[in-house]
């Protein structure tokens, strides 16, 4: 059988295999099934997860599977033994041992307990550092793929710009370069650029094309509604920089529907663009519990198999888990097919395509891994470390009037408060810490400052898990719920801040007021974090207000009354190490907003590339953002200087410019260029973010960056939605944020 034969391309041995399989043994590749309800041993600390020890449930899998085999194997976090258990029946049990892929999230590091957990994805994009993410994206491949699963769920490539959507902390934030040069870096990364079959690789699933950082009313899976320009400009280049450059196999498709097409059932986003105009290799997958909104949700389809045949017919390659049961998906394609109704072609495409990849991974020579490589590679020094620079990158400061870093010695009481003062966050989709223990401020602090301070803590008050309404007095009340450990405490935390000298509080978000289906409506710090910082500023004794955040901030109120502001985001395992080395300058915080901060919750959107108005001003004031995209502070200054512009080819410029460090310590800088395309036949942003650089400077050291424009920096979609560069004049921006440019000159294109 030719298909056993690794001398012959993926293509080759997958044709011959496809020209083996009977219809059912076909639509079982499409189809996926959750390893945790076939194992023996479910993990106690996570319902996805399962014992290494476990046996598998070989009967009950044999009643679902027979000898079809199946595709995909997820939600099986465990040890390599597992999924060896697993595969063991594929290869051996069924009729052509076609071997099953294992499917994992891994947004920010693979889900099994005991992994790696890394910053999120949101502050990864907050270094603006490429070698960063794409180290990041190695280290969560290797850690992934030394357990036995071969792709993953990610990465998030939604365009963020609604900020009350709960998911903004998986994303890349909401400028579509930056999104862009994040999805190279981390796919490249993850997929080891492109060498899958490594065993140090996976195949990377970005999600979830193409349009779902938009929602309505920023509820999780609402409806989309954006024009085909702004969709082309703003929200399929970075899918296709994912697909087209970084060579992204495969993608998930969104739940939700734009300008009231549902992608699912589209056959112009999954056919024509995927396969026809990007020439996607892999497939595409439905999200969880997706295909049914068709009939629930979206009302397109009458009934599931309404459902199932539009959504294949138009190009889905597989169901997500939560779907439908495996009899069902199966058995109604099968019948569809024999009726006609669903193609041959289609699903020989789809399984094709899945096959392919299985041959590329190598599957078909090694089914098995390694069961004990990974003992060297989850929470390796090497992973770690990487994870730490990352969050020490990532830190974002937005405002210091001089008291950071804290001088040695200078405060010998330190009020340390706030409901994640003494708890690390780790935003969603984290593994769950096993075999280790999370360090927080408060521990990092102590070990940091030692016996030059004297540090009390009190977290003062929580951050709400849950709200439930509760009938009081006759009337509905919503009630807010917290963990036995955070009981409010405002008084005592006050006390504590009179006796001391400076306070520093930690509050933000956790996983119930930032994360998937946890929207918001209100972006003020959730329960009494408010009150807290309030009282404590009342007291006169300075305050540095510390977020560990997952989406953008109102910070209407904390803005005026404390003396520093900075942003840890979820950053990771050892998130509180970087607060804590950044409060007292052994990091040089740099890093850049990645998402704009509103002047209040109730100004948004307030992303950087709204489009020109009549007025900027609302009854309430400003719409702009009180923080703007890109900014940031250090603990040193830089001076821009010598800006030059050389044309060197029709569309192309030679940008360069001088940066100095003008302050007494060593920092980083994040040099952005901005283009301001005058005056267009179609609305254009006043500026978009084409270029930046992150550079280490010395004190008093100089560094010229240059960058290079081309046609796809001045480019827009005109009036006849075709690319094209307008001539006339074009503004050169360089500086340190959007709203700080240092630098500039304007040039004419013919």
């Amino acid at each position: 059988m030719d298909y056993k034969n690794p001398a012959l391309t993926p293509e080759e041995r997958a044709e011959d295999l496809l020209s083996l399989m009977t219809l059912e043994e076909k639509v079982a590749q499409m189809d996926i099934i959750r390893g945790v309800e076939f194992s023996e041993k479910p993990h106690p600390l996570y319902h996805c997860a399962v014992l290494p020890d476990s046996e598998i449930k070989k009967e009950e899998l044999r009643k679902i599977l027979g000898d079809r085999g199946i595709g995909f194997i997820h939600d099986s976090y465990s040890h390599p033994a597992l999924f060896n258990k697993f595969q063991k029946y594929m290869v051996e049990e069924t009729r052509l041992g076609i071997p099953c892929m294992f499917t994992g999230e891994a947004l920010h590091g693979i889900l099994w307990p005991g992994a790696t957990v890394f910053p999120v994805p949101l502050a990864l994009a907050a270094s603006f550092d490429r070698e960063n993410v794409n180290t990041i994206g190695r280290a969560i491949a290797a850690e992934t793929r030394a357990l036995g699963m071969h792709e993953i769920l990610a990465p998030n490539l939604d365009v963020a710009r609604e900020p009350r959507w709960g998911r903004v902390e998986e994303t890349f934030g909401e400028d579509t370069y930056l999104s862009c040069n994040m999805a190279y870096a981390i796919v490249t990364g993850e997929q080891q650029d492109g060498s899958i079959e490594r065993s140090d690789a996976v195949v990377c699933e970005p999600k979830h094309y193409c349009v779902h950082g938009i929602p309505e009313n920023g509820i999780n899976c609402a409806q989309a509604r954006a024009g085909r320009r702004e969709i082309e400009q703003s929200y399929l280049p970075v899918f296709e920089t994912a697909i087209k450059k970084a060579g992204a196999y495969n993608v998930m498709a969104c739940y939700n529907a734009i300008d009231a097409e549902v992608v699912l059932s589209s056959e112009y986003y999954l056919t024509d663009i995927l396969r026809k105009k990007w020439g996607m290799k892999g497939y595409v997958r439905a999200d969880w519990g997706s295909v049914v909104r068709l009939v629930n949700r979206h009302f397109t389809a009458e009934t599931d198999e309404d459902a199932i045949c539009d959504c294949v017919n138009a190009g889905l390659d597989m169901q997500g888990c939560c779907d439908y049961t495996s009899t069902q998906w199966e058995e109604t394609i099968v019948k569809n097919v024999k009726s006609g109704r669903i193609p041959m072609e289609r699903i020989d495409d789809a399984v094709r395509r899945v096959l392919q990849v299985k041959f590329r991974l190598g599957l078909f020579e090694n089914p098995y891994t390694d069961e004990n490589a990974h003992k060297d590679v989850i929470r390796c020094e090497k992973h770690l470390k990487a994870s730490h620079e990352a969050a020490k990158k990532s830190v974002t400061l937005i405002k210091n009037n001089g008291i950071l870093p804290l001088e040695n010695g200078k405060y010998k009481k330190i009020a340390l408060l706030g409901p994640s003062a003494n708890r690390q966050r780790l935003g969603g989709y984290s593994s769950v810490p096993d075999g280790y223990e999370l360090r927080s401020v408060l521990d990092e602090l102590q070990a940091l400052l030692g016996d030059e301070s004297e540090i009390t803590y009190c977290n003062g008050c929580g951050i709400p898990r849950d709200v439930h309404v509760e009938s009081q007095d006759g009337q509905p009340h919503l009630v807010e719920v917290y963990d036995e450990d955070e009981k409010e405490c405002i008084d005592e935390a006050v006390a504590i801040a009179e006796k001391s000298d400076i306070a520093i509080i930690v509050c933000g978000d956790n996983t119930f007021t930032s994360s998937e289906g946890h929207d918001r409506a209100d972006l003020r710090l959730a329960g009494k974090q408010r009150e807290l910082i309030e009282r404590v500023a009342a007291t006169g004794k300075p305050v540095v207000l510390v977020l560990e955040n997952g989406r953008s901030v109102d910070l209407s109120v904390e803005s005026g009354i404390t003396s520093a502001i900075m942003l840890a985001w979820f950053g990771g395992e050892t998130g509180a190490r970087a607060i804590a080395e950044t409060l007292v300058g052994i990091n040089n915080p740099a890093g850049r907003l990645p998402v704009s901060f509103p002047a209040d919750s109730f100004r948004i959107p307030c992303y950087y590339t709204v489009l020109p108005n009549n007025t900027e001003v609302m009854f309430e004031g400003s719409r702009r953002a009180m923080y703007p995209f890109g900014f940031g502070l250090s603990y040193t200054k830089f001076e821009y200087s010598n800006l030059s512009v050389e044309k060197v080819g029709r569309y192309d410029y030679k940008i360069t410019a001088d940066v100095k460090n003008i302050g007494d310590v060593a920092g980083d800088e994040v040099v952005q260029l901005y283009i301001n395309d005058k005056v267009s036949s179609v609305i254009t942003p006043f500026k978009e973010l084409k270029g930046f650089e992150r550079i280490s400077l010395e004190a008093g050291q100089e560094k010229t960056v240059e960058f290079m424009l081309d046609f796809d920096s001045f480019k827009l979609l005109n009036k006849s939605f075709e690319w094209v560069v307008e001539k006339g004049e074009f503004e050169i921006l360089v500086g340190a944020s959007s709203e700080d440019i240092r630098l500039s000159e304007t040039i004419y294109i013919e």
